[in-house]
């Protein structure tokens, strides 16, 4: 009998190796399919079969699947968006290809294009903020005028807050519309930009699976321009009357979006008016599996991985807890000399993980982005006050030393 093989298009750091333990779990032989398979450690270490192919390119995705039915069961498609948005739209015209389960791939495709996503949510009367769209500089500040200084500027397709900031006056607002288009960010689509208000308020993202709310994070952002996560909190502080109303606007994204198959993640900022939509991502967002099944007692990622192979899925929840994560961000450009104290701070009661990503003598080069933590510290406990005290006392044992990159001169 042929093994039955889970396909993975793309590959990720974060959830990756969540998705490979899941599927040995649950008897499957995973296999990567990725442009460049030795970008991601985690393939090689836990000896993952790993092919190099180029993920843009539907027809040879559809006849390298093709080869490998002859030598597995393919039970099921799924995949990561990892630096290029239009994976999680390809998976699902693999999935249609193959008659396997997944999601609808116009569905999925008219979301990750974050004014096709803005269109569809405003003619649903679904509170998002102003926002315009700009090709150029004229535009830009044109649709800065009528919105009113501060705005957000965003590429139409992207991830991970890459080329995401505030604008809080007319130079910044140049300034990283001439980054955006002058050559120095890095277009998958044809370059266009999103002008849109800044709704301030406290950020919560609401994970479900299928259209079911399993969880509410609260998250914190570092010093602006940049929106680069500093902290997350699971569950969210909210009182029942705030999550019931972030579960129906849930909802009702989903239905003027066209999702609610599989997993999905929606950003808010609550605002004098209640939630304010922020934005619809059709994928599970890094680290909130880890967080949710801490906080619960729910898998998401085993789950997603039974409806992508045709299983039913378990989302009970089996227990409450609170669970924080701090992301470990560099202050200053140059040299990591040393990070120290992981051990120390790994032995403090309640701490469930400590990890560095980044090695000491590498060079730090931030780019005001998701992409510039050198680690993260999680912990959990019965109470909020009792993990953020934890968390806390994890995170005042780490240390790090960072050399400056020499000037001009020097």
């Amino acid at each position: 009998m042929a093994k039955r093989a889970l396909i993975m298009v793309g590959a990720s750091m974060g959830n990756g190796p969540l998705y490979i333990q899941a599927a040995q779990r649950l008897g499957l032989h995973p296999i990567t399919l990725t442009a460049d398979p030795t970008q991601y450690d985690y393939l090689a270490a836990k000896g993952i079969e790993a092919i190099r192919i180029d993920t843009d390119n539907l027809n040879a995705l559809i006849h390298e699947c093709s080869r490998l039915r002859a030598t597995y069961d393919i039970a099921g498609i799924t995949g990561f968006a990892g630096l290029d948005e239009s994976i999680p739209a390809t998976v699902g015209k693999l999935c249609r290809h193959f008659g396997l389960p997944g999601p609808n791939p116009a569905s999925v495709e008219r979301c990750c294009d974050k004014f096709t996503q803005r269109q569809l949510l405003d003619d649903a009367d679904v509170p998002i903020p102003a926002y315009r769209l700009a090709a150029n500089a004229t535009d830009a500040e044109r649709a800065a005028a009528e919105i009113g200084l501060p705005v957000v500027l965003k590429p139409a397709v992207g991830i991970r807050s890459i080329g995401v900031r505030l604008c809080r006056n007319i130079d910044e607002l140049a300034e990283h519309t001439t980054y955006l288009l002058g050559g120095k960010h890095i277009w998958r689509s044809s370059p266009r930009i999103v002008v849109e208000e800044f709704v301030q308020g406290p950020l919560y993202v609401a994970n479900l699976m299928g259209t079911e709310v399993i969880g509410i994070s609260a998250y914190e952002f570092g010093p602006p321009p940049y929106f680069v996560v500093r902290e997350c909190t699971c569950p969210a502080p909210l009182i029942d009357d705030e999550h019931q109303r972030i579960g129906d606007v849930s909802l009702s994204c989903l239905r003027a979006l066209g999702l609610g198959w599989g997993p999905s993640n929606i950003e808010f900022r609550w605002t004098k008016g209640g939630p304010v939509v922020i934005e619809v991502n059709p994928r599970l967002g890094v680290g909130e599996p880890e967080r949710v099944r801490l906080a619960y007692g729910v898998d998401l990622v085993t789950e997603h991985i039974k409806l992508v192979i045709g299983e039913e899925w378990d989302l009970r929840k089996r227990h409450s807890q609170t669970v924080a994560s701090r992301c470990l961000v560099p202050d200053r450009d140059g040299i990591l000399d040393w990070i120290e104290g992981g051990s120390r701070a790994a032995a403090v009661p309640g701490v469930v993980e400590v990890k560095f990503i980044v090695e000491p003598k590498t060079p730090i080069v931030r780019k005001g982005d998701n992409g510039d933590y050198i680690g993260h510290v999680i912990a959990a406990s019965p109470s909020r006050a009792q993990t953020a005290a934890i968390l806390q006392r994890a995170v005042d044992l780490i240390a790090w030393s960072i050399t400056p990159f020499p000037t001009l001169g020097e």
